[in-house]
């Protein structure tokens, strides 16, 4: 007996709908509320029944779902949501969560969802970890960029960036006590004091970081075949583009990743090229930053970093290195070097 759903996940509920091909049997329904224990008791009406497959849009919540359905012996099927919904056409009617769980479960059934890899479990721990330091470092730039910003208001000397961040509290110390207000000192101090308590859970979470990193054999291999890549950056690569084989091209890695450039043309009138930026935003951003060590004499990209400078003078960003460095390691038909993944 083969069975074909789709739910549709939202936070207080969710919308089933699937079928039996075979004998014709539809049903559709909720599960309330949205947690492991009432999903886990609604999957036992599958027990013993071959060949379940149930189809979901890979937004917030499918991890969950996903594993239980796994424990339960059903198969899920991960859906690309932009690609699904313009599987759908243009809209005629109201959206409803049983419209939605119904358009998931036809186009896995006709064979054409557009699905998304799901990672086994320890890969999504390590994205969550590089997530929650993508967000603590975020923080930490905000309550530093707080910190000048109150200086500046109340005219106080330049305290630089290097003064917040890396260094001299003594003479920043001597600036918020002598050239600011009662209340900016307060402003200030209380930056100062969230500013050190991210940092230790910063410092603390890269050190646990790296040291994944430096048990997962794939993220050792590019940190020697790729320059200017750190541990961080490597258990990046290896936790969202899954492998070398996951895809066929570099152009579908870079557009995966949302380093695609994008443009947008009307009457012959062309804006200028920006970049999508639709995808995993902390490997972005570590790709970002690690293209910045291009730009080093001793770089062994140095000359194509300087050809993309001089092309683009104005605008020396290093976003083509970034898809240089993406592209290398997992296709080496187009490089001189490469390396297996994971």
């Amino acid at each position: 007996m083969r069975i074909v759903g789709g739910v549709d996940i939202h936070r207080k509920q969710l919308t089933f709908d699937y079928v039996e091909p075979d004998t014709g049997r539809w049903e559709r329904g909720r599960i309330v509320p949205a947690d492991r224990e009432h999903l886990a008791n609604w999957l036992t009406r599958f027990d013993g029944v071959d060949d379940v497959h149930f189809a979901m849009e890979g937004c917030t919540g499918w991890r969950y779902v996903a594993e239980q359905m796994r424990a339960a012996g059903v198969v899920p099927h991960l859906a690309e949501p932009a690609d699904t919904a313009a599987l759908r056409g243009r809209k005629r009617r109201a959206k409803t969560d049983r419209a939605d769980a119904h358009h998931l479960r036809q186009p896995l059934a006709d064979g054409r969802l557009p699905g998304c890899y799901i990672p086994p479990s320890p890969v999504l721990e390590w994205r969550a970890l590089l997530e929650l330091y993508h967000d603590l470092r975020t923080q930490h730039s905000g309550w530093a960029q707080r910190v000048h910003a109150v200086c500046f208001h109340q005219g106080a000397t330049a305290p630089g960036q290097a003064g917040v961040i890396r260094g001299d509290r003594q003479h920043l110390a001597s600036i918020v006590e002598d050239q600011l207000s009662p209340v900016g000192r307060l402003q200030a101090n209380t930056a100062l004091a969230i500013m050190d308590v991210l940092a230790d859970h910063l410092d603390r979470l890269r050190q646990r970081l790296l040291a994944t990193a430096r048990h997962v054999h794939g993220a050792r291999v590019l940190m020697h075949e790729i320059y200017g890549v750190a541990g961080m950056t490597c258990l990046a690569l290896c936790a969202w583009l899954g492998g070398a084989g996951r895809f066929s091209s570099s152009r579908k890695a870079v557009r995966f990743v949302g380093l695609d450039v994008t443009v947008h043309s009307s009457d012959n009138k062309r804006s200028p090229g920006l970049l999508s930026r639709q995808g995993p935003e902390v490997l972005r951003w570590l790709l970002f930053e690690a293209a910045k060590t291009s730009a080093r004499a001793s770089a062994p990209g140095y000359s194509y970093y300087t050809t993309v400078r001089e092309r683009a003078p104005a605008d020396p960003r290093p976003h083509p290195c970034a898809r240089h460095i993406l592209a290398k390691p997992f296709f080496p038909n187009d490089y001189c070097s490469g390396g297996d993944a994971l």
